[in-house]
């Protein structure tokens, strides 16, 4: 048999022996985490799901086997972009369920942080945000003194969900 065929005959049959096989799930030994959240999106209901993101990171570890105590983790959230309309206390009627979420994670230790450079553009004092919000000088300014003392930046990508998970399962 020529080597073409001998791969066809591998191609054909091979699958039927690899159906049987699965994923394998590994236990990763995750440490205590040090992260700083960049927000930082083109329209304010995006830091709906952005949100997910603290709470994937937050989730697991909370719950067995880590059993992390919330203020073993280290997390901040620097708000600089349209979404700074959310924690601004005058929207709290269209933004409600968000700032809700973020007093819970704000609960547990969470940092929300508003870049002052951000507040000043949208016409934002202090008097303006809800009473777990920090005003920091810089919003970039911030990130970089975070990432310099060892903290993970990650950076929501959040894009518009045009499919329902059913349907494309």
């Amino acid at each position: 048999m020529t080597p073409k065929g001998l791969l066809l005959l591998f191609l054909v049959f091979a699958p039927s022996g690899l159906a049987e096989a699965q994923a394998e799930f590994e236990q990763t030994a995750y440490e205590e985490p040090r992260v700083v959240f960049d927000f930082y999106f083109d329209e304010p209901e995006k830091i709906n799901a952005a949100l997910f993101w603290i709470r994937s990171l937050t989730g697991p570890l909370l719950e067995s086997p880590y059993d992390m105590a919330p203020e073993m983790m280290d997390i901040k959230v620097i708000i600089h972009g349209t979404e700074i309309v959310t924690v601004a206390k005058r929207n709290l009627a269209r933004y409600r369920d968000a700032v809700e979420r973020m007093r819970y994670y704000a609960a547990l230790g969470v940092e929300f942080r508003v870049c002052a450079l951000a507040a000043q553009d949208y016409d934002y004092s202090a008097q303006d945000f809800h009473d777990f919000i920090t005003i920091v000088p810089s919003a970039i300014t911030d990130l970089a003194h975070w990432q310099q003392r060892g903290y993970a930046v990650i950076t929501p990508n959040i894009m518009i969900k045009k499919h329902a998970i059913e349907e494309i399962r």
